[in-house]
């Protein structure tokens, strides 16, 4: 036998909240943001804040924590314009561990392994939140 569900909204008890998402598989956090100058996220879901360590080096914390460390991030930043060589690159800090509450990220240059500040920058996490 095959249910369907059919609706326009889900919404918490109280009619208010934003609803739970636990053991789904749904992203449990993305921000999309601009890291020139002082870090700003354009959009989001679960992200508090972007602390800006250093130029192209930055820490992203969600509202609220993963179950523990081992999840899934994917991750994407912007490339020079047409015609560049170079492209620049989005990863975990290499001093550093993904925690419960935030992620250390690095946009490099491919070209001189430099760090660097893109206008277009995204992040999604995907495992259990606690």
């Amino acid at each position: 036998m095959t249910s369907v569900l059919n609706v326009d909204t889900i919404a918490a008890k109280d009619g208010t909240s934003p609803v739970g998402l636990t053991k789904q598989t749904a992203a449990k956090a993305w921000v999309n943001f601009d890291a020139t100058g002082t870090p700003a996220a354009r959009d989001s879901l679960n992200f508090s804040s972007i602390v800006d360590n250093s130029a192209g080096d930055f820490t992203l914390n969600w509202s609220s924590s993963m179950a523990n460390g081992n999840y899934a991030l994917t991750g994407m930043t912007e490339n020079f314009g047409v015609g560049s060589t170079t492209t620049c690159v989005l990863g975990v800090h290499t001093n550093t561990f993904p925690a419960t509450s935030s992620v250390t990220l690095t946009t490099v240059r491919t070209d001189s392994s430099s760090t660097t500040e893109r206008d277009v920058n995204c992040a999604s996490i995907f495992g259990d939140l606690a």
